[in-house]
């Protein structure tokens, strides 16, 4: 079992930057494919970015291909998951949230089964 925390989130103008971050606790955090979601309000969650098991894979949704950036550190003291933001946009708002997948490299919420509780991202224009 993982539990995920997310940290990071924030309010920043339009065209800056944020970096967020998910630390996981379980000794498999590894074995997992890790993806970021969002949710704005009245909207579905929708994929983001994933990330392979061993970082070596990754896809976007198009709305952030070239902006966001996905990564993850394996080692064990640390376990983290993060991505980066770049040259946020007003459609960038929502509440974001990692959450691991056993391996479907899915872009549906549905396959993926640890969720952390969601860190909001605000842009001001």
């Amino acid at each position: 079992q993982l539990q995920l925390v997310e940290s990071g989130g924030g309010l920043v103008q339009a065209g800056g930057s944020l970096r967020l971050s998910c630390a996981a606790s379980g000794r498999t955090f590894s074995t997992y494919t890790m993806g970021w979601f969002r949710q704005a309000p009245g909207k579905e969650r929708e994929f983001v970015a994933a990330i392979s098991w061993n970082g070596r894979s990754t896809r976007y949704a198009d709305s952030v291909k070239g902006r966001f950036t996905i990564s993850r550190n394996n080692a064990k003291n640390t376990n983290t998951v993060y991505l980066q933001m770049n040259r946020l946009n007003p459609e960038d708002p929502a509440v974001y949230y990692c959450a691991a997948d056993r391996g479907s490299w899915s872009s549906l919420p549905h396959e993926y089964v640890y969720w952390g509780q969601g860190t909001q991202v605000t842009v001001s224009s």
